[in-house]
């Protein structure tokens, strides 16, 4: 049973405070990175954990617990309890001053237990804005609280995890890690386990700058035919893709390529095609699928310290109209994503930082865009504060800032069958819902030449 989106409770919730470290910190200035500070990451994300009754902790309040821990651990990370300032040179740099002020943290309790939740945690959840409440004021992109942290209680001794990251400052990887920190300190460790490095010169443009590919992520492109997703009227849905599904899929690729798609590709490629039938536009539209692709570990040559917590990615595209999208076969996506992902490399990175400083620090391209990112080898849900790990770690939403629509995270999943699999919540304008779901379920369902589903869990069990 998954989350019932008609289940509403009350929140109540303590004022919020402002949680410093623990010990004396430097007062300094620590530059962003040119790959952190650009316009599509300066707003803040959200993140939800779900944590089960542990009788072992009987006794222990988690929202104690967790505070006392996030003022030790922000020792170690005391750019977190610092504020973004902008140079006023006219680069837009951002820098973080750390001041040392602290971050946001919310106590709560709710009138609900986690069963009533559903049996399956998973995307959208209700009453979410109660979960992360909305401090005023503390959503800025400059001079607020870096992190909010709310930590509600519910009635069957369970409790919730929420919370909001500051974009600029932190990818998925290096909130985790940072979360992880925080986790450590919970369960008793003095310091953290892999300390954390700054090092984000390491991803600032080249002198002089000088880009050496298209980027067409940040084309400029008017929104003249109205494709921005409306604000109202959207729907929410959670797909779950196990190891029959992704058999399914890969019955349509061809033969030669069937052991060498990844996963992620494969679904990328699905999502795409069907994303595009569901919203009917017209046949020339310029479509975009924007792939979040790592560009820490030995493939991109970045050879980033351990440790690094920054933004260490790029948004890499594939563009096609929505006619030969929905016309052609879904290798013919699949083969678009796959050259968008296999350019991201060292030159490809600084390529970017040198865009980034010369165009401004612009937004990458929202107009036809839609945006994929896999958190299924991240970690969220092994974050353990000494309650086990999470029930359910990771996005809360499928929005990018305030765009609903525009992104789809893919989040590692236990069905109700023990099926390990990938569960991607999916937002898309209320009519355009039945649409997609009939797609996919062709996809899904059209006849193709057999293949062994137990190279599916396989491939499954290793990404997870």
């Amino acid at each position: 049973m998954a989350p019932d989106s008609s289940l509403t409770f009350r929140v109540h919730r303590r004022n919020a405070v402002l949680v410093g470290p623990a010990e004396q910190t430097p007062h300094e200035f620590k530059r962003l990175s040119d790959i952190d500070d650009q316009e599509g990451l300066r707003f803040h994300i959200p993140v939800i954990q779900f944590y089960r009754y542990n009788p072992s902790m009987k006794g222990r309040d988690p929202a104690k617990v967790i505070r006392d821990a996030l003022a030790k651990a922000l020792v170690p990370y005391y750019p977190f309890a610092g504020r973004l300032r902008e140079l006023q040179d006219g680069s837009r740099k951002l820098v973080v001053e750390c001041t040392g002020e602290g971050v946001l943290f919310i106590e709560a309790d709710a009138d609900v237990s986690l069963e009533q939740f559903g049996d399956l945690l998973q995307p959208p959840f209700p009453c979410l804005e109660e979960l992360l409440f909305d401090v005023p004021g503390s959503s800025e992109v400059l001079n607020s609280p870096l992190l909010l942290i709310q930590v509600t209680r519910l009635q069957c001794g369970s409790f919730i995890f929420a919370l909001r990251l500051h974009h600029a400052m932190s990818d998925a990887q290096g909130l985790v890690q940072f979360m992880t920190a925080v986790a450590e300190m919970a369960r008793g460790h003095l310091t953290p386990s892999i300390p954390p490095v700054w090092s984000r010169e390491l991803l600032e443009a080249r002198s002089p700058p000088c880009p050496s590919f298209a980027h067409r992520e940040y084309d400029v492109v008017k929104d003249t035919k109205g494709t921005l997703m409306p604000l109202d009227d959207m729907a929410h849905r959670s797909f779950f893709f196990g190891p029959r599904e992704i058999a399914a899929l890969r019955k349509h690729t061809p033969h030669h390529l069937r052991n060498k798609i990844s996963t992620f590709d494969l679904l990328t490629a699905c999502l795409w095609k069907c994303r595009t039938v569901a919203l009917s536009l017209d046949p020339d539209e310029e479509m975009r699928i924007i792939c979040i692709v790592n560009a820490r570990g030995t493939k991109s040559g970045l050879s980033l310290p351990e440790g690094y917590y920054g933004n260490a990615f790029a948004f890499p595209v594939a563009v096609s109209t929505a006619d030969k999208l929905c016309k052609n076969p879904l290798d013919y996506a699949l083969d678009l994503v796959r050259k968008a992902k296999s350019e991201v490399n060292h030159d490809y990175m600084s390529s970017v930082a040198d865009l980034l400083v010369l165009r401004g620090r612009p937004h990458f391209t929202v107009v036809g865009a839609y945006l994929v990112s896999d958190v299924t080898r991240v970690g969220f849900g092994d974050v353990d504060f000494g309650w086990g790990k999470a029930v359910y770690g990771g996005p809360s939403t499928g929005g990018v800032g305030t765009i609903p629509g525009l992104a789809s995270f893919y989040i590692p999943f236990t069905n109700a069958k023990g099926e390990n699999g990938i569960v991607i919540p999916v937002c898309l304008p209320g009519p355009a819902m039945p649409k997609f779901m009939v797609e996919l379920d062709t996809l899904l369902k059209q006849p193709a030449e057999s293949i062994d589903e137990q190279v599916e869990f396989a491939v499954l069990r290793s990404a997870l």
